[in-house]
Formats: structure tokens, C-alpha cells, sequence
């Protein structure tokens, strides 16, 4: 972290090492990139954290389309370190690696299923126009249903937070040291 220094487990507050502990224990592990930031405020991370759990394994969008919208989302901010960590669990879902190489490259992929089309066009527009005209918005819905397109919101919204995160605290990829 380059512009605010990681907490150290031996120093935190009461409920930072509560809300530390209770990250560490769920299915994400450890704590690392935006929820070591927000964990200097822990009633941030401990909201954050059980957002993104939700969003990441609670939504009713399948891990494939969970994890397209999540690099697209990534990709639209250049937020390195969610690429990187999510890369893995697209290419697990069953996301192609020539959709994620064109996600890479700024390009629109070319999808094989239609489900990725709407959800691809759907978090593009809301991302890069703050809207999303009721033909993208009427397609998605007789597409994915009412709760899948409540939760897609839910999770680009989520994953927007966590690449201003990264992008307001210069966090580095998981690549480039952080870990």
C-alpha cells in the first residue's frame, strides 16, 4: 500500500482485530488490498466485507456472471489488483480466456452465450454513462429476472468501491509486491 500503511495485528483496536479476525475466518482467508484500507475504520470494513460476501457468493448471478461483471468493472477503472484476483476465479467459473484476453485489451468480446452479452453490455453502460437505457435495461431483465439484475447492480456497485479503493490508495496489483 503505498499511500496508507498496512495495520499492524499486534496494534489494532479491539474491533479492528474483532473485524480482522471475522474476514480472516470467512471465505476470503486473509485480509489484504481494499479491506486492509477500510479496516482503519472497521465498522467500514466489517459493512464492506459482508457486502462483498454477499455480492461474491450470496447473489442470485451465477460465479460466471458474477465474475464477468467483476473484471469488467475492473478493467473500466484499471484497477490492477481486482484483475488479478479475479482472473483465477473467471477462468474457474467459466469464463473463456478469449473473452477475459479481450476484456485485457479494452475490447468488446465476442460471447458464446447470450446471458454474458447482456450482462457485459449492461455493466459497460452503467459504468461509462452512469446509466443504462431501457433497451439495455429491458433486455437484462427478460434475460437474467428481476433479482439477478437487482444483484448485478448490487455487485457493480460493490466492486466500483473496492476499485476507488485501490485507485485512491495506489494499491499495487497482486502481482507487483503486495503480497
Amino acid at each position: 500500500m503505498t499511500r496508507l500503511k498496512p495495520l499492524d495485528t499486534g496494534l489494532m483496536t479491539d474491533r479492528q482485530k474483532q473485524v480482522y479476525d471475522a474476514i480472516v475466518s470467512g471465505p476470503r482467508g486473509k485480509v489484504r488490498g481494499p479491506l486492509a484500507v477500510w479496516l482503519h475504520r472497521p465498522e467500514l470494513a466489517s459493512k464492506a466485507q459482508e457486502l462483498g460476501q454477499y455480492c461474491r457468493y450470496d447473489s442470485a448471478l451465477p460465479p460466471r456472471l458474477s465474475e464477468l461483471a467483476i473484471l469488467t468493472t475492473a478493467r473500466i477503472w484499471d484497477a490492477a489488483f481486482e484483475w488479478q484476483a479475479h482472473v483465477p476465479h473467471a477462468l474457474a467459473g467459466g469464463i473463456t480466456p478469449a473473452v477475459i484476453a479481450s476484456l485485457e485489451s479494452d475490447e468488446t468480446p465476442q460471447f458464446d452465450k447470450a446471458d454474458e452479452a447482456v450482462v457485459y453490455a449492461f455493466a459497460r453502460e452503467l459504468n461509462m454513462t452512469r446509466a443504462v437505457t431501457d433497451e439495455t435495461f429491458d433486455r437484462t431483465i427478460a434475460c437474467l429476472g428481476a433479482d439477478a439484475t437487482v444483484d448485478l447492480v448490487g455487485v457493480l456497485g460493490y466492486y466500483a468501491l473496492i476499485s476507488m479503493t485501490i485507485k485512491a490508495f495506489d494499491l499495487p496489483g497482486l502481482h507487483d509486491g503486495s503480497e
